[in-house]
């Protein structure tokens, strides 16, 4: 049996915001958008530079009951990690662009990490895992 985790929903508050956002601090692609006039929404998927795997929906919060969870969806936990081949370079730009660090970097047994906010205050681990990882060799 083979499966995989395609898509990771996350709620936001505007699609071009976000997008922004992505793209321009995090330098993400835009894996697709696509307007969906029947439910009035855009399907976009992001995805961060040279990944092969697991994509971000963008899902606009289209309900009153689901606008107190953009910038909070897991009860501010960190929510993503975004792995990196370089840690350094990636930190210092994101920081040169103005995100803003809640943690900062620390080594730990696993590799290096550091813990950002995005546009609406999703907590995000910055990582470089150690060589040895067992994710590491399976991302490499």
């Amino acid at each position: 049996m083979i499966q995989s985790i395609v898509h990771i929903a996350l709620v936001v508050k505007d699609y071009d915001e976000a997008i922004e956002f992505y793209t321009r601090k995090l330098h993400f692609h835009v894996i697709e958008d696509i307007y969906q006039p029947e439910q009035d929404k855009r399907w976009v998927v992001i995805s961060p530079p040279g990944s092969v795997g697991t994509t971000i929906l963008l899902a606009r919060a289209s309900k009153p009951e689901q606008e107190p969870f953009v910038g909070n969806q897991t009860g501010n936990r960190v929510f993503l990690f975004l792995n990196t081949d370089d840690f350094w370079r990636d930190y210092h730009d994101m920081v040169a662009k103005g995100i803003e660090f809640v943690r900062e970097p620390k080594e730990q047994d696993y590799g290096i990490v550091a813990v950002f906010k995005d546009l609406y205050g999703n907590l995000w681990d910055l990582l470089q895992m150690n060589p040895d990882h067992p994710i590491a060799k399976r991302i490499s």
